[in-house]
């Protein structure tokens, strides 16, 4: 085995669920490699953050979406650079309108980082987990992945395509000792649902049996149950952290 400190990848790392993902993962003994594509500051006040708690951090530009840049960097960063113990896709974008009014650019967009991006880190993750015939692997998806939203027809394929792929992962991996499991978020406070209309959020906590929007924490503690040891017989599963919304 290697003498590597043990890594955790989380993409979309510098902020909300990406970013308490990171920190709770740290607590939980892992080495941080997290990527980001634009505010640098704010990828590297998570890594400081986590060094000033005794953990170790280290923060990448990274557009998941690019799937040459995704190869090139686990082949230069991860590759014979760190233990690679856990790969958490977190990455997404979003870009919102009615089916009728929706860019086919749009589209793409969404698909490529939500869900061709994460189909890319997962196949250079699987490359090196299976060789040390062991790893874990988290797909954050979400709510409406299961549920559908309207205008978001984008979101919801992509996030429903992780559902399909991680199942299907999770079957291929097996028996190298790889779980793949996901994890759906609810309606999340975070910087995102923040600016949304008072009304709109209101409309959503009525939706909620717990009453109240969940926090990045909440699917923070998920991940690292998955990640950890005790979730070592757990594959293929989807997760919904969601407070019991269902649309």
């Amino acid at each position: 085995m290697s003498e590597k400190k043990p890594t955790a990848l989380v993409t979309g790392g510098s902020r909300g669920i990406g970013a308490a993902i990171a920190k709770r993962l740290a607590a939980d003994g892992f080495q941080i490699y997290l990527t980001y594509v634009s505010k640098p500051e704010l990828a590297e006040a998570i890594c400081a953050e986590i060094k000033a708690d005794g953990g170790e951090a280290s923060a990448f530009v990274l557009n998941v979406g690019d799937t040459a840049a995704v190869a090139e960097f686990f082949a230069t960063k991860i590759k014979g650079e760190c233990d690679l113990h856990v790969l958490v896709n977190n990455a997404g974008v979003t870009r919102d309108a009615l089916l009728v009014r929706m860019k086919d650019e749009d589209f793409d967009a969404v698909i490529d980082v939500n869900l061709k991006g994460a189909f890319a880190c997962l196949r250079e993750a699987a490359k090196i987990m299976m060789k040390r015939r062991a790893g874990r692997i988290i797909n954050i998806s979400s709510v409406v992945g299961q549920t559908g939203n309207a205008g978001q027809a984008n979101y919801v394929a992509a996030k429903s395509g992780l559902i399909g792929l991680t199942k299907t992962a999770a079957l291929e991996l097996g028996a190298r000792n790889i779980t793949v499991n996901a994890v759906t978020p609810g309606f999340i406070a975070t910087d995102m649902t923040s600016q949304l209309p008072e009304a709109v959020k209101e409309s959503f906590s009525e939706r909620i049996p717990l009453k109240r929007a969940g926090t990045p924490e909440d699917v923070a503690s998920a991940v690292s149950f998955l990640a950890s040891d005790d979730a070592a017989y757990v594959t293929g599963q989807i997760l919904a952290v969601n407070g019991g919304m269902y649309m």
